[in-house]
């Protein structure tokens, strides 16, 4: 009976926290400060901007994706699409898109680069050298937004103090379990953890769908190059902002993560590298994910104690309750999600409970076709493709295969 009410007194706790999430996040998006230079008012503020999209394959919807930039409603900024080759997919799409949109100012750079072994950064430094302007934004191809988008993003950067902006985001698509159950993660696990830490425990956590710079201050800690060879760039950029004095900024502006028919398999891999980089960047910070995953704790006394009325109650309960904060958190951003598919939540939060325990036992990725080490602070160091530890990871592989 002792390690029922451990692990009820646990998941009570992980839902309360959850409810700090969602205020964090209304917070975020509706009570967040407006930022003026004299405190009063906001004169105009409206710097030419250079928008970098890093293209690798075709992503969901990505040529309405790329379009939404191409409308903005702001007067002045250029897009680069770049990519590392010309039989890349998405080259024909950002092709279509540059010649449906003479009028604007649009750059395609197909530019080999191996400077680091982080693939987006690599793909990111042939279009930051040819960038024209000050304020530089990395934008990622799965994201869409609407016409204001540039115009609310940029407003925190009326305070010179303010060395990067980043925005909350938003799951939308689903229409495969693997989507939906990615949607879901995102809009409560993610988008909840990334609001509560920045309202409450006043720490930023950057996202690299969308970050805002000046190209002096980026210059400053070392350009894209001081990230290269990480695989949390984001992350790494946003610490070295503030070790530079700069501050980091959450935008209310949401943007819209475009997910439609992810599989299961790209869910699971998807989540396991992020355990990994997490736990390499969080060290002993990382267990407050298992400890914050109410369904999982709710769950464990009916396979540690035993299936009991009391157990098993307790489970449904939280996660009946579990799954009504996801669908309120939905309703509070507009989410599009089928209200249906709110009640495969607490199966989401127990698959990710699994593989929670996956980055203590493996240390390595594969991302991109390349299979690396994950070391401090997301580290990379290519992982040797001989000896002994190669046949251990071709081992783990196929067991992976085989259960995916």
């Amino acid at each position: 009976m002792a390690i029922f009410w451990i692990f009820a007194s646990i998941a009570i706790l992980a839902l309360v926290g959850y409810g700090l999430q969602v205020v964090a996040i209304r917070f975020s998006l509706f009570l967040s400060p407006h930022y003026s230079r004299e405190g009063n008012t906001l004169p105009p503020f409206f710097p030419p901007i250079s928008i970098l999209k890093p293209l690798k394959g075709l992503d969901d919807n990505l040529f309405d994706n790329l379009e939404s930039f191409c409308n903005q409603d702001y007067p002045e900024y250029e897009i680069i699409f770049s990519l590392q080759h010309y039989n890349d997919p998405a080259y024909k799409v950002a092709q279509k898109i540059k010649e449906k949109y003479p009028d604007r100012n649009i750059s395609l750079i197909v530019e080999r680069c191996d400077d680091g072994l982080n693939p987006k950064v690599n793909n990111l430094i042939p279009a930051y050298k040819i960038s024209r302007y000050e304020y530089v934004l990395i934008s990622d191809s799965n994201v869409l937004v609407d016409k204001n988008y540039l115009t609310e993003i940029v407003k925190p950067m009326t305070s010179p103090q303010v060395g990067l902006v980043s925005n909350p985001i938003k799951g939308v698509g689903g229409r495969s379990i693997g989507s939906v159950l990615e949607n879901l993660h995102m809009n409560s696990f993610v988008l909840g953890s990334v609001c509560f830490l920045d309202k409450f425990l006043k720490m930023s956590c950057v996202v690299g769908k969308s970050m805002l710079m000046r190209k002096g201050d980026l210059d400053a800690i070392g350009g894209l190059k001081a990230c290269k060879d990480v695989l949390a760039e984001d992350y790494m950029i946003g610490k070295m902002m503030k070790e530079h004095g700069k501050e980091v900024v959450l935008s209310s502006y949401m943007v819209e993560n475009v997910n439609h028919y992810w599989g299961t398999k790209k869910f699971i891999n998807r989540h396991t590298r992020w355990g990994k980089l997490r736990w390499k960047i969080g060290g002993l910070k990382y267990i407050s994910e298992l400890l914050g995953n109410a369904v999982f704790m709710s769950s464990l006394p009916i396979v540690l104690w035993e299936p009991s009325r009391i157990t098993i109650s307790f489970a449904l309960l939280v996660c009946l309750l579990k799954a009504a904060g996801d669908f309120v958190v939905g309703r509070l951003i507009n989410s599009d999600q089928n209200p249906l598919f709110f009640f495969l939540a607490p199966v989401k939060d127990i698959i990710i409970g699994f593989l929670w325990f996956v980055p203590l036992v493996s240390n390595t990725v594969s991302w991109r076709g390349n299979r690396f080490i994950i070391g401090k602070n997301s580290a990379l160091t290519v992982c040797s493709e001989s000896g002994l530890w190669a046949w251990r990871y071709r081992l783990v592989d196929a067991i992976r295969e085989r259960i995916a």
